[in-house]
């Protein structure tokens, strides 16, 4: 067994961003770190199926946790990519109004962005959004200059590089099979004895950033998390030539303020491409990708969650429009043209998909904000980052560094 100050449970991008603020000493002195990766590779899930936008912060209630480390992650993830010769592109983000009744959701995000400390936001009209996106149509947007685009699984891959060069070790396939007190420990102080598919771990300090996982990795140390992961799947388009000549930067619609997703949209990718979507299905197994993919205990942790049936019963509706876009091509294409008008079916390719780790309540509420539980079962410490969807990626070296300074306060010298 070998023995750590913290063990990170997860090898996407937020822990492999825990990981290196904690070896780096961020928070206050440095920790020797192992991070346990289930999946024979990093970046597996989240972290390598999303659309690689890097977030401005435009969107999130002023002095929530998401506004406050979207804003400062952005910026350290830009220089971070520049420092290490990673793709990332500041392209620009539309977000576009199609009708009358988007217009008071429009000012609220005006709004946010100003008072979250956004620059070079711009309101612009109709004229204003043909000079940005020719292509494009709308009644008025707002610019934004500081969203962008990056190969987050490279940004994942580079993490787990410094994290080995600062002396931390990072273990692919290593799922995490049991946890309990290690009764070895003695004079050592109080310890937690990991049970791996690649070994044993014994640690101080367990932080859980397992994403798709983290409720049951919460579970297993013994706590009863008041949210359940429920799993939904964003699915997709190419955009292939001549469409993709249409669309030069990210062209977003109004988003929903009653659900934290952004909607249908269009982004160029850091390699070139340019992808349309995600829609937002509720997946039937929490690495569902497609729609073949079931697993029947997910499924029953799903449908024996109330929160799930309130949901359903609020939003039904809604439901059934995602799933007739997910099915029926001509309603993805038809969201897509609200947007730019010129795009055709034969612009569309199918693409691939991600699923969203989203945090659901009792209550049957999608959980908004970033949402992290401190734990002591038995005198032992544990973090549990239980909800950091979007845009937590962008943000990943300002939430590893937040953890990081809770660590702190949690592991005494």
């Amino acid at each position: 067994m070998i023995q750590t100050d913290v063990a990170v449970v997860g090898g996407g991008i937020l822990g492999t961003a825990t990981a290196l603020a904690l070896v780096e000493g961020a928070g206050g002195g440095r920790r020797s770190v192992v991070v346990l990766e289930a999946e024979e590779r990093l970046a597996a899930h989240q972290s390598g199926h999303n659309s690689g936008v890097v977030h401005s912060g435009l969107y999130y209630k002023p002095g929530s946790l998401k506004a406050r480390l979207c804003v400062t992650g952005a910026r350290a993830l830009y220089r971070f990519c520049e420092e290490e010769g990673i793709a990332c592109r500041r392209v620009g983000k539309l977000v576009v109004a199609t009708r009358a009744e988007e217009l008071p959701k429009l000012d609220e995000l005006e709004r946010r962005g100003r008072a979250n400390g956004l620059v070079g936001l711009r309101r612009l009209d109709a004229s204003g959004i043909r000079e940005v996106e020719p292509a494009a149509a709308g009644i008025a947007a707002l610019h934004v200059p500081e969203s962008g685009v990056a190969d987050f699984p490279a940004v994942v891959r580079a993490y787990a590089r410094r994290v080995q060069a600062a002396g931390g070790e990072v273990w692919t396939g290593a799922r995490l099979l049991g946890v309990r007190r290690d009764a070895a420990a003695g004079a050592a102080g109080a310890r937690l004895a990991l049970e791996t598919s690649r070994g044993a771990v014994s640690c101080r300090l367990l932080v859980n950033c397992a994403g798709l996982q983290s409720d049951r990795v919460a579970r297993l140390c013994g706590e009863r998390p008041d949210v359940r992961i429920v799993p939904f799947r964003g699915e997709y388009y190419e955009i292939g030539p001549p469409g993709r000549d249409l669309v030069r930067g990210l062209i977003y619609p109004v988003p929903d303020p009653r659900f934290p997703f952004l909607g249908v949209h269009l982004n160029p990718t850091f390699d070139g491409r340019v992808e349309a979507g995600p829609n937002a299905v509720m997946a039937l197994k929490r690495e569902g990708y497609r729609w073949r993919d079931v697993s029947a205990r997910d499924l029953a942790a799903t449908a024996a969650w109330p929160g799930t049936w309130r949901l359903a019963a609020r939003f039904w509706r809604t439901g059934i429009e995602e799933v007739w876009r997910s099915l029926v091509r001509a309603a993805f294409l038809r969201d897509l043209r609200r947007l730019v008008p010129g795009l055709q079916d034969g612009d569309l390719r199918r693409g691939g998909s991600g699923v969203r780790a989203q945090a659901l309540d009792r209550d049957g509420g999608l959980v908004d904000d970033f949402r992290i539980l401190r734990g002591a079962p038995g005198g032992i410490a544990t973090l549990h980052v239980l909800n950091a969807p979007s845009p937590g990626a962008t943000a990943s070296l300002a939430i590893g560094r937040e953890i990081a300074a809770m660590a702190r306060e949690m592991l005494p010298d």
